[in-house]
């Protein structure tokens, strides 16, 4: 069987990503503690940094105290080098993130801005986005580019869009927004993105069930931390699993669905469409929402139970109505556990980290997970 021998141009790529991600996990740290950690000679990792430090990816943050001989510097990834642009396109809205390398989030805004398949409609996106990154300030030069999470299912490209019913979108290409965005442009489907950013930063957590609770009900499965996309990119439909057999028409047009069930619409409509309404009404012992929740809840734990049944790993609540359920988990743990076949308590239940824009921040955060590849 042949082999691949890596050439001295890969070997020093390889060890130059290696140096900037070692680095990238950590506040800060010294040449001496990663060429131990990496197992790397002193002049290598000298070099490297040297080349990173160029390009103002790394930049040093002070000295360390001695320990008897000359002080270590301290060294640090730049997150300022380099910025990415997250959209999230919903029926109704279009909210925009600019992150830096580290995930930060520098400004968002959430503009309302009904979908149109219109050249007008992507004219107005574009003098969102031109209007938003004015107002952020930041060297248009450094930014990667645009990540667009539509409420879609994908091509195997992520060009196009091979099924949509929450906007009018089937068919349409990434190039109808990259046409007024002036930056590259890639799309993402919405619940992935919200799970790729519950990843974000975790050491300790690689596999996990998404499940988003917005005005349509999706969700994603991470393995290893990387979206499991399914044969026919399909994978994470969670809202058009049934919950009950002949029961309420989904927006899909089958019965009983978990959408129809479980979808944010279920409890912001009782509130004229808000959901921050809600869940204030509810903590204050308003009894049409607790009436609403309950039912909601009981619906919403088959779900869960059937999610950690089928995959065996931490479930996380996000969207708009998993963002407000920290109040809740407990309870929703507690029931959780009483319908588990196998386990005594639903500590396995989470809720999400990001409670603000997750989605346009995840549909960021590939782009700069893919110019972190490139290092």
């Amino acid at each position: 069987m042949a082999t691949h021998r890596l050439n001295s141009m890969e070997v020093k790529r390889m060890n130059r990503n290696a140096i900037y991600r070692y680095l990238y996990h950590r506040e800060s740290t010294s040449i001496q503690e990663i060429a131990q950690a990496l197992n790397l000679s002193l002049p290598t990792v000298t070099q490297n940094l040297k080349e990173l430090q160029e390009k103002e990816l790394i930049v040093e943050t002070g000295l360390f105290e001695s320990t008897g001989g000359r002080k270590a510097k301290s060294l640090a990834c730049n997150s300022v080098a380099g910025y990415a642009l997250g959209l999230d396109v919903t029926r109704n809205h279009v909210g925009i993130v600019m992150i830096d390398l580290s995930g930060k989030v520098v400004r968002n805004v959430r503009n309302l801005f009904p979908f149109a398949n219109e050249e007008a409609y992507f004219q107005g996106v574009g003098r969102l986005v031109e209007e938003f990154t004015e107002e952020c300030g930041i060297d248009r030069s450094r930014i990667l580019g645009a990540g667009i999470a539509l409420p879609a299912i994908l091509t195997g490209d992520r060009q196009s869009v091979s099924y949509a019913t929450v906007i009018d979108f089937k068919g349409g290409h990434v190039q109808r927004f990259a046409e007024y965005i002036p930056y590259p442009c890639i799309l993402s489907n919405d619940a992935n993105a919200a799970g790729f950013t519950e990843l974000w930063g975790e050491q300790d957590m690689h596999n996990v069930v998404y499940l988003s609770l917005n005005n349509s009900v999706g969700g994603s499965f991470i393995v290893d931390n990387q979206i499991y996309a399914g044969k026919n990119h399909r994978a994470g439909e969670f809202g058009h699993m049934t919950v009950v057999p002949g029961g309420r028409t989904c927006y899909c047009g089958q019965k009983g669905c978990v959408d129809a069930y479980c979808s944010a619409r279920i409890l912001s409509d009782s509130t004229g469409g808000s959901i921050v309404e809600f869940f204030r009404l509810l903590g204050e012992g308003h009894e049409p929402q607790r009436v609403i929740w309950e039912e909601y809840r009981d619906y919403l734990v088959v779900a869960i139970n059937n999610l950690r049944m089928l995959y065996d790993c931490d479930v996380i609540l996000g969207g708009y109505a998993g963002a407000y359920m920290e109040d809740y988990l407990e309870s929703l743990q507690e029931l959780a556990a009483a319908k588990n076949t196998f386990e005594p308590d639903g500590s396995y239940l989470r809720v999400c980290k990001y409670k603000l824009e997750a989605t346009a921040v995840g549909a960021a955060m590939e782009l700069v997970t893919d110019f972190i590849d490139t290092i």
